[in-house]
């Protein structure tokens, strides 16, 4: 149950799931999350295990999605994508054993939602969190809903720390067709992969 992106540990009748891309900031590539789908699914088959730790390498816990995998996809790819985040997030839910997750540093957006997904979560002092997604042409609305239901939507709405909201009220007035919003979510994550400021198509 164990690869290169994905490490697997037994501690007595604790399994530990490590996600393993500190290079890539642990984020979620489709491969990571069938990988962590088809090991949470046999951990909730055996009996032995008690309880499942899902912990991080690096200095990042989990960034989100694989931007790099959300660049020129089809309709379909995207919701394949989403298709399979969804099915991971439940299965943290739906698997006997209680999951907690041990948060090392920063979890953004689907990362957040990962954690949140989880029955408990654990943070050290450099643990951060938040759902960044309309700094590219984004709206994370997803992990908003994992996330207020886990606390407060007051609580919620303050984890949003990189979300600014004078900005998205005005790129929201500007950009108002569906393909305006996919051009202009492309140019996003461009933009962020290649470290420039984005050049929005709507405004």
């Amino acid at each position: 149950m164990a690869s290169q992106n994905l490490r697997f540990e037994r501690e007595d009748q604790t399994a530990v799931l490590t996600l393993n891309r500190p290079e890539r900031r642990n984020a979620l590539s489709v491969g990571l999350m069938e990988e962590l789908i088809q090991c949470l699914e046999a951990i909730g088959r055996d009996p032995a295990i008690r309880a499942v730790i899902l912990a991080a390498t690096g200095k990042v816990f989990c960034s989100g999605h694989d931007l790099t995998e959300m660049l020129r996809r089809t309709e379909a790819e995207y919701r394949r994508i989403f298709q399979i985040c969804t099915e991971l997030m439940r299965k943290l839910q739906t698997i006997p054993q209680p999951v907690i997750a041990q948060v090392q540093g920063r979890a953004t957006a689907a990362g957040c939602q990962l954690v949140a997904a989880c029955d408990l979560a654990v943070a050290s002092e450099q643990a951060s969190f938040a759902t960044p997604g309309v700094s590219i042409g984004l709206f994370c609305t997803t992990p908003m809903v994992a996330l207020t239901r886990a606390i407060s939507r007051k609580r919620a709405f303050y984890a949003q720390i990189d979300l600014d909201l004078e900005n998205a009220y005005a790129y929201a007035q500007e950009v108002m067709t569906r393909n305006a919003l996919a051009a202009d979510a492309q140019e996003g994550i461009s933009a962020f992969l290649e470290k420039r400021p984005p050049r929005w198509a709507g405004m």
